[in-house]
């Protein structure tokens, strides 16, 4: 396509016009987005509802296309409307602006965390309505908020509510990651984010004295193991090349508290450790490992977690489940290379899990490097529409189990 064909074409503008509300954190107003929604459920001809689960400052809007057998579990196509702060000074192009280049690059804050997929599903959609196709299973287009947050005023509390129970949900999509290779990554599964907070009390005193038992000593002594272990995974997947960094723990210091001015020895300290543990760590085992190693210390610390939830079970990828039979049956078709993995970080496809429905993280992103959270965050023109292909072909079949 030329670049004029890019400015002209209908699911393109789209894409840009979504791609222009600027519903971004620390505050984001999703007014704008519902509003955008409405009118193209309008166009589709899909009923649109609007749920509030935790407030009116946080929607859920979802579209609705019905199946032949409404009875039947349905299938859910979900994204999310926010996106991550910006810092308008590192981006060469307006991050709300949605420009394209003469290489048929889109610039904007979430045309990669995910945008582009949210409105994948309603051009493929649109393109199965003008086919003139209807499949068994009803379809529901959900656009969520609070995502980047944690989804703790969206799709966490929307999960357990009655009309999430109403939509008789069997299967979920949800989002994956861009691939700079010809491999798309599926994931099926998250390691469990269970970030520990160390507050860890000591002998204080002058800074000139050698004073037993202080708090920075029992900081140092925890931090010694638990970067040992840290090393471990990052030898394990170093040797590996068929690992990827959802299959390993991650551990990181990301914050030390404590002090009031340079020359005194305080009387407490605040260590954060983001721990992401991989599905083959025993949450128990790695829980007492930690209270060993502060028992330890001389006793002194107390241990919380800003989560603390057990390992959610994997989505099943082979013959049991009929959804990925369905998946995976769209993408041999359409001979793409696919890699089932872990997903590194959080997404709301979690919440589905957890509450037993099945769900994979895809997003049609190959070719493409990595720039969610990033600057000049782009997709290509090209890689977007052929995106949309690929969810027409995926949607009919997981519509038609």
């Amino acid at each position: 396509m030329s670049a004029n064909d890019w400015e002209s074409n209908e699911e393109l503008q789209y894409f840009r016009e979504y791609l222009r509300i600027p519903s971004v954190h620390p505050n984001p107003n999703y007014e704008p987005c519902v509003e955008f929604l409405r009118r193209q459920a309008k166009q589709l001809e899909l009923p649109i509802q609007v749920y509030y689960p935790a407030n009116q400052q946080n929607p859920v809007v979802v579209l609705t296309w019905k199946g032949l057998q409404p009875e039947l579990p349905s299938v859910l196509l979900n994204s999310h409307m926010d996106v991550v702060p910006v810092f308008p000074e590192n981006w060469t192009h307006p991050p709300f602006g949605a420009e394209i280049d003469e290489e048929g690059r889109i610039f904007a804050r979430g045309t990669q965390d995910m945008k582009c997929v949210g409105m994948q599903y309603l051009a493929a959609i649109r393109a199965l309505k003008r086919s003139g196709a209807a499949f068994k299973r009803t379809i529901h287009i959900s656009f969520v908020a609070d995502e980047e947050m944690g989804g703790r005023l969206a799709m966490l509390p929307f999960v357990d509510s009655k009309e999430f129970r109403a939509l008789n949900v069997g299967f979920g999509l949800d989002e994956g990651i861009a691939s700079p290779t010809s491999e798309i990554p599926v994931y099926y599964a998250e390691r469990t984010v269970r970030p520990v907070i160390l507050k860890i009390s000591g002998t204080a005193g002058h800074g000139s004295l050698l004073l037993p038992n202080t708090a920075g000593e029992k900081l140092s002594y925890i931090l010694e193991r638990m970067m040992a272990f840290r090393k471990e995974q990052f030898q394990r997947l170093a040797s590996n090349p068929e690992l990827s960094i959802g299959d390993v723990t991650t551990i990181n210091l990301t914050q030390v508290l404590g002090g009031v001015q340079g020359n005194v020895v305080p009387p407490l300290m605040t260590a954060f450790f983001d721990c992401r543990l991989a599905l083959d760590i025993k949450i128990p085992e790695f829980d007492a490992n930690l209270h060993k190693w502060a028992a330890e210390t001389g006793g002194g610390i107390e241990m919380d977690y800003e989560q603390k939830r057990g390992h959610i079970p994997p989505t099943a990828t082979d013959d049991t489940n009929p959804f990925w039979v369905a998946f995976k049956g769209a993408t041999d078709e359409l001979g793409l290379k696919i890699k089932l993995q872990v997903f590194p970080g959080g997404t709301d496809g979690r919440y589905l899990r957890k509450v037993g429905i099945p769900a994979l993280g895809f997003s049609p992103m190959n070719h493409t490097p990595v720039l969610l959270h990033d600057h000049d965050e782009f997709l290509h023109a090209e890689t977007y529409l052929k995106g949309v292909q690929i969810y027409q072909k995926i949607i009919s079949n997981v519509a038609s189990v």
